[in-house]
């Protein structure tokens, strides 16, 4: 069996519509909440259809010379355009984007994820400081 690391793509997000972009003001305040916004689609659209979406985003944060990461957010998106009259018969979609607050004392790695029903799983990293 592969290893789950193996699994996952990754990719220039100027060039590649599935890549996770993370965006935040750097360097963090140190115990300041700090927005940070995850999307899919940023420079080339994703599509969002009933047969080709992002299912989910996830991110995590490394703190630096500490072992394992934490779970910032987990956010499914489940409106994609289905109905009971059919798939892209609805006027309700989501948006694959997530935005949330978090803070730390610690300098240390962003990890984003994202699932896309029809192309897998993808993944970017992105280091912040704190002052």
């Amino acid at each position: 069996m592969e290893n789950i690391g193996t699994l996952f793509q990754t990719d220039d997000w100027k060039n590649e519509k599935h890549v996770p972009v993370i965006d935040c003001n750097e360097p963090f305040t140190k115990g300041t909440p700090t927005p940070v916004t995850v999307t899919v689609g940023k420079e080339v659209d994703h599509p969002n259809t009933t047969a080709h979406h992002i299912r989910w985003i996830r991110l995590f944060f490394q703190p630096k010379d500490e072992k394992f990461p934490y779970e910032i957010a987990n956010c499914e998106f489940s409106a994609h355009g289905a109905s009971t009259d059919g798939p892209d018969s609805s006027t309700v979609y989501t948006h694959h984007g997530v935005t949330v607050l978090m803070k730390t004392d610690k300098p240390g790695t962003l990890i984003a994820m994202s699932f896309c029903n029809i192309h897998g799983l993808w993944q970017s990293t992105r280091d912040v400081g704190v002052e």
